[in-house]
């Protein structure tokens, strides 16, 4: 026989289980939940009335859902006993009252009145994952939800973030609740804030440091061969070459030819704000990204702030020559239209992309010989 403490027990076990949490508050064919309580032997029974006297009576003063009784005929007793055998809970609320778990019920009206007011695709993250809301305040978490949905990508306009302004949030808004709006995020964009971060999503100017490889392609320019370096430092700290030449991936290294009077910086990815740094104004500078269209709207990126650059390997000649064997499907695009800042040819090629079942051609698949010659070609025009 269980008493209503034990199952208060398991209740509020079950409350902390994210798949039985989210089963029982979004799914309303989970009620009425049932729960076995059990009936004495007949051994028992007749060994120990008090016991069963003080079980009967626990029972009865439960109000919570409602407990089953059954009449048991034992052979020994001249008639039926009126025994609880099952409590069953109702609802929701049932469930959070019946483990008589402060904390728990706190939780559970918090996460309630959240969810009746938030759009219905962040319920679940909201319910299964407890530790994104649980030291912010209620009407925090709601605007966050609002903010979400207003948000899409390039919204910040190059602003900093705690200069963007939406939906009444202050200026340490996106500080405060930077994971929550990420994973929010995520659920409207198919992961692809995580992906590519959230000042490169919102278009925001990216004040947290992120660092680059430096190569040194001549060997004589740098102490080091390579070296990393913050971009807040490479925006204010002038290299001593000619050319420089700016890849968005790290792992394309080893495609590049050793070239006098060369730097090549690496992996900046959608992360750019750093090329605006006035030295660069009067070097020769090449840019080689993917051609897929992150690849092109970062190249458009790049170009806002050396509208003289060169694109190095971008070209539909390119993805056409190399498609045939090496291409990938690009799980998530950058957007309907081209961004600002490509050329005629180049927003031809992202629409062409934009319309291939499978439309990336990733730049670690280019056949190195293809790579130096095209690097070494810029770097005599």
């Amino acid at each position: 026989m269980k008493s209503p403490e034990q199952l208060a027990e398991k209740l509020s076990r079950q409350w902390y289980n994210a798949n039985i949490r989210e089963q029982r508050l979004l799914t309303p064919d989970s009620w009425p939940l049932e729960l076995n309580i059990g009936k004495p032997s007949a051994t028992a029974l007749k060994q120990n009335l008090e016991k069963l006297r003080k079980h009967l009576e626990r029972w009865r003063t439960i109000s919570i859902g409602d407990v089953i009784w059954e009449k048991i005929k034992y052979r020994d007793s001249q008639e039926a006993i009126d025994l609880p055998i099952r409590w069953q809970l109702n609802k929701p609320s049932d469930w959070i009252d019946a483990t008589t778990n402060r904390a728990i019920k706190v939780e559970f009206q918090k996460l309630a009145n959240i969810v009746s007011t938030v759009a219905p695709q962040f319920h679940t993250l909201l319910i299964r994952q407890r530790h994104l809301i649980a030291d912010k305040d209620e009407a925090e978490i709601i605007q966050a939800c609002e903010l979400a949905m207003q948000l899409k990508q390039d919204s910040a306009k190059e602003l900093p973030l705690r200069a963007f302004s939406l939906a009444g949030i202050d200026s340490k808004f996106f500080e405060r609740n930077r994971h929550l709006l990420i994973k929010l995020l995520d659920i409207r964009f198919s992961g692809l804030v995580s992906e590519i971060g959230l000042e490169a999503f919102l278009g925001a100017l990216n004040e947290r440091d992120h660092w680059l490889l430096v190569v040194d392609l001549d060997g004589t320019i740098l102490p080091f061969k390579q070296i990393r370096l913050r971009d807040s430092e490479l925006k204010t700290t002038p290299l001593s070459t000619n050319n420089i030449l700016i890849i968005e991936n790290e792992r394309c290294l080893h495609q590049l030819p050793k070239m006098k009077n060369t730097i090549a910086i690496l992996g900046a990815g959608l992360n750019l704000s750093w090329m605006d740094a006035p030295w660069l104004n009067e070097k020769k500078i090449a840019y080689w990204g993917d051609i897929d269209t992150w690849g092109l709207t970062m190249l458009a990126h790049a170009r806002r702030h050396q509208p003289a650059l060169t694109a190095l390997l971008m070209s539909e000649e390119i993805y056409l020559a190399h498609c045939a064997n090496n291409v990938v499907a690009e799980p998530k695009t950058a957007g309907d239209t081209p961004a600002e800042g490509l050329t005629t040819d180049e927003s031809k090629l992202y629409q062409h992309l934009l319309s291939d079942e499978k439309g990336r051609l990733e730049q670690e698949f280019l056949p190195p010989v293809l790579v130096r010659k095209a690097v070494l070609e810029w770097k005599k025009s």
